[in-house]
């Protein structure tokens, strides 16, 4: 009787996915510059804060609790993984995950933790309590994400082995969950002062360019290195990857031409992004065509999305709901329409003769998840607020969170806060004002 070979590190594979690991952390710096720039003044490191405090805390439980329960063997009937590696535990140097480390899997797994918290930020900006913050990243981390990325990735996962619906890398749990727990806390929090009566103009653009420029950077780790391999599905999906952000960029443009008489720069950026997030969950079941109908989608739709909260009086800051969860939804949506075997090795969307059933399996699955989020973030955000206060005073908002949380400004340049000169008779009430969490 011949024995098994044992699983073996392939040294090709695991450089390309300790590259890609490096490129999708960098995305969260990434992010606090996008944010950064699209708030005003007065919040500027608060939001940086937001995202870089979310890597600290993301890590910790991921290490303690988190990598384990979502890709831990099964024990809830495809609802969440055990315990038996909590705290890394039983994993060495010579684990092996297909055909990298699994110690490397898993923190590639990680970093996709990280920016899924950081992104919810965006939608509560200008308005959150910090320290209400440092306690909502880790727990939602565990009853969010965690679940949801054992349904989709973890083996048992009831999406992946039991409905058939399909994410390359992660329409579901990044997107989807980011986007509706970001209306949930939405709508706990309430709107910002001044919202839909004050200008709230992004006060750096070069700022947000560059956070896109990073975040488009990393996404090609994102999505190619979720092949796990140096190989050509990981080619697909890095070419897929620059389509459809190009073509979500050309496609927010043309509207905001159409619709509005002059393409914006923060309309590239955004729907370079939105173009990216619908990718994401496509990018390695889809040809390059679908890739390039997928990206333009978003773009156009997204644009049209950001307006909603306008007209049904939720206050997303920063768009998280109009580009995260729209645009998640759309890529995740049209695998059903335009997935073909040469990339998923079976499954075909219904362009390509596979019949409605795809789009049903993905449909199902992107009701679910967000139900999922929005109910539990809603819930678990309502808890933090009667505990201890999610929304920032009124006081800490009007003056800024900069100032009053974190006793810092981003810029000294003589002015303060909504843009006028700091005066003598200014100066010495500025000073009183002392840090909150």
């Amino acid at each position: 009787m011949t024995l098994a070979a044992a699983p073996r590190v392939n040294t090709g594979d695991t450089a390309w996915l300790l590259a890609a690991t490096a490129l999708v952390l960098l995305m969260t710096p990434g992010l606090a510059l996008f944010y950064g720039g699209m708030v005003r003044t007065k919040s500027v490191l608060n939001m940086l804060m937001m995202s870089f405090v979310s890597i600290a805390l993301v890590t910790v439980v991921w290490l303690a609790a988190g990598y384990s329960l979502a890709f831990g063997d099964d024990i809830g009937g495809g609802l969440i993984g055990g315990l038996g590696h909590a705290g890394m535990a039983h994993i060495t140097p010579s684990s092996v995950h297909g055909t990298v480390p699994t110690l490397l899997f898993a923190t590639f797994q990680l970093t996709f933790a990280i920016i899924t918290a950081a992104l919810i930020s965006g939608a509560v900006a200008d308005r959150t309590k910090f320290s209400a913050w440092l306690v909502f990243v880790p727990v939602w981390t565990l009853v969010v994400y965690v679940p949801v990325t054992h349904w989709v990735w973890g083996p048992g996962g009831w999406i992946l082995d039991k409905l058939g619906a399909l994410d390359f890398a992660g329409g579901l749990p990044v997107e989807i969950t980011s986007g509706a727990s970001g209306l949930a806390l939405c709508l706990v929090l309430g709107p910002r002062l001044g919202f839909k009566k004050d200008a709230m103009r992004p006060h750096n653009l070069p700022m947000v360019i560059l956070g896109a420029g990073l975040l488009w950077f990393g996404w090609f780790g994102f999505n190619a290195g979720s092949a796990l391999g140096a190989n050509g599905l990981a080619a697909a999906a890095f070419l897929n990857t620059m389509a459809a952000g190009c073509t979500g960029l050309l496609g927010w443009l043309f509207v905001e031409q159409k619709r509005d008489g002059h393409p914006t720069t923060l309309g590239a950026a955004s729907g370079a992004v939105a173009g990216l997030v619908a990718i994401t969950p496509s990018c390695g079941t889809v040809s390059l065509l679908g890739a390039l109908v997928v990206g333009l989608a978003a773009g156009v739709v997204c644009s049209y999305a950001v307006s909603w909260k306008f007209r049904l009086n939720y206050d997303d800051s920063l768009d998280v709901v109009g580009v995260h969860l729209v645009g998640g939804v759309i890529g995740t949506l049209l695998i059903g329409l335009f997935a073909e075997k040469a990339m998923t090795g079976g499954t075909e969307g219904l362009f390509y003769g596979g019949g409605l059933a795809p789009l049903g399996r993905q449909a199902l699955a992107v009701v679910v998840v967000a139900a999922y989020a929005f109910a539990v973030t809603y819930g678990l955000g309502k808890l933090l607020d009667k505990a201890m206060g999610f929304r920032a005073s009124e006081e800490q908002e009007h003056t800024g969170l900069d100032l009053t949380v974190h006793a810092e400004t981003a810029y000294d340049h003589g002015v303060l806060g909504h843009g006028a000169p700091v005066s003598a008779s200014v100066v010495p009430s500025v000073q009183k004002v002392k840090p909150q969490a």
